[in-house]
């Protein structure tokens, strides 16, 4: 057997290697690095976070003994499942590279997730501080849902349990239109499409095919605190707090609470909830029409009759019509007793006047 010497891609002068430059070396290692680590999975605390203005973010993760550098490129930092800030534990996919001008090496993340339920607890209840130091779970700012609404809006998966449900209890409760927007309720995807599908139904204008809704239903069944995580996101809860539409938020089971619940207009414990907050029935309000209506005749029969007791009361405190007239019929009757015998005086008068003057006149005068 014979030993070969392994071969090496540094040329050989005068039997030494050829030095390289720095930026030869710099960017050697950081191919080697690259090839080696293609694809990490790490877990660690994120030490600080700087907020770079391009959109970049760039953080340090570390455990007790080590520490290493990390960036999120923009288009990455709206697709992460958290929001990185210091001292929240993370476990991070990404890949190893080489920052050659620093001769440092770093992650480039690609995804991140909380460590642990307790981390992502921890994480919430600050962002749910900042939200309501914001004003959005105020009270006041909460917007009334329609008593009869013609279109309701349903965002959640097209499949499963859930639209089923509410499907079928808006059609038992309420003749309306019933538009659903189709979404992933679970994973990485569904706060942002979720998000996508309040703006769309607020952009509408009921001008075209698709009706404007009069309130919307956000829905999903349970699951553990990981599968209802994507209710949590921020910029979900804002376009939730900015939405015209009434918001009836029903995700989860009545024990489970996410962050939707607390900037909608009205939290319902189920799907089914939802559903009756969202309708009337319109079976009740028949019943409740004809009791108005019943209710609505009686009162009018004792008004009138009140009215009329009124007037009979009133009545016998006036006099009587004979006796108004008693004294005007008496003197019409003398005034008329007394007509003829002035008119035969008059006549009389006028006679003897006619004779005085007739006998003072003859045809020759006329003529």
């Amino acid at each position: 057997m014979t030993d070969v010497a392994p071969e090496s891609d540094a040329p050989v002068e005068d039997g030494n290697a050829k030095p390289y430059s720095v930026s030869e070396l710099a960017f050697a290692l950081k191919r080697t690095l690259e090839d080696a680590y293609g694809f990490v999975r790490l877990r660690g605390e994120i030490s600080k976070v700087t907020h770079h203005s391009n959109g970049h973010v760039y953080l340090t993760l570390e455990d007790e003994r080590a520490a290493i550098d990390g960036v999120v490129w923009k288009g990455q930092v709206r697709g992460l499942g958290i929001r990185p800030e210091q001292g929240l534990e993370v476990i991070v996919t990404g890949k190893i590279t080489a920052y050659p001008a620093g001769s440092r090496y770093q992650i480039v993340i690609e995804t991140m997730e909380a460590a642990g339920v307790g981390a992502l607890l921890a994480q919430l209840e600050k962002l749910k501080a900042r939200l309501q130091a914001e004003g959005l779970f105020e009270a006041a700012r909460k917007r009334p849902l329609p008593s009869m609404p013609e279109v309701v809006g349903v965002i959640t998966s097209p499949t499963g349990a859930v639209i089923r449900d509410i499907l079928h209890r808006i059609r038992d409760r309420w003749p309306c239109r019933v538009v659903v927007w189709p979404v992933v309720v679970q994973g990485g995807a569904a706060a942002a499409q979720v998000i996508q599908a309040i703006e769309g139904f607020n952009r509408l204008d009921g001008s075209g095919a698709m009706p404007r809704p009069d309130i919307l239903i956000v829905a999903r069944g349970g699951g553990s605190v990981e599968d209802l995580w994507p209710f949590n996101d921020e910029g979900l809860a804002r376009a939730a707090a900015a939405s015209a539409i009434p918001l009836i938020s029903a995700v989860g089971h009545e024990t489970d609470t996410t962050l939707i619940d607390f900037v909608s207009d009205r939290r319902a414990p189920t799907p089914t909830a939802a559903a009756e907050m969202a309708t009337p029935v319109l079976v009740e309000l028949k019943a409740l029409t004809a009791d108005f209506q019943r209710r609505l005749v009686r009162c009018a029969g004792r008004a009138i009759e009140e009215r009329r007791t009124r007037l009979v009361s009133a009545g016998r405190g006036l006099p009587r019509p004979g006796d108004l007239l008693a004294l005007a019929s008496q003197r019409f009757d003398h005034a008329s007793s007394r007509l003829g015998a002035g008119l035969e005086r008059n006549v009389a008068v006028h006679r003897v006047a006619l004779v005085h003057v007739a006998g003072r006149l003859s045809p020759g005068l006329l003529d």
